[in-house]
């Protein structure tokens, strides 16, 4: 079965960006790094694409050009297992780009992420619809989410 590689495309940031969030992942590293030749069709000797891995799954950017940009119809969800780590991924991914609601944010890059701790899905799908309820009202008002004011709303009689 092939392996399915997500392909981000960027103007001229592809190396920034996979170094940047290399950084940001732990088990990533940047695999390999091709350059333009003399065919083009941008100048010889720039980037093209850039091979890396987050945390064992492999990505490749291009340095495409400007005819293409990132938009929320496609996102990258980060399962988080804690607040920790929904803190930890907000910050970072955060830092020079725009936070959203809900969870959602765009990076430096313009590239969507969804910072998610897995207790919010338990919390939305929980089998008492008035709790569920009262979880989905108190996510909607946020932006990076909060675990413990998600439960307490939840628990609110």
């Amino acid at each position: 079965m092939p392996r399915i590689t997500p392909n981000l495309w960027f103007d001229t940031e592809s190396e920034e960006a996979a170094e940047f969030y290399v950084s940001v992942f732990p088990n990533s590293e940047i695999t390999n790094v091709t350059y333009y030749g003399e065919a083009g069709p941008r100048p010889a000797g720039t980037v093209m694409t850039v091979d890396f891995v987050l945390d064992g799954q492999q990505y490749t950017a291009i340095d495409g050009g400007p005819e293409f940009t990132f938009d929320e119809a496609v996102s990258l969800l980060i399962n988080c297992a804690d607040q920790e780590e929904v803190d930890y991924y907000w910050t970072k991914l955060s830092d020079g780009g725009e936070e959203g609601p809900c969870g959602w944010l765009k990076d430096r890059y313009g590239l969507s992420w969804q910072v998610i701790p897995v207790a919010l899905g338990e919390l939305l799908s929980d089998p008492d619809e008035d709790r569920a309820r009262r979880a989905m009202k108190a996510m909607l008002g946020m932006k990076k989410i909060d675990v413990a004011a998600i439960q307490a709303a939840a628990d609110q009689a």
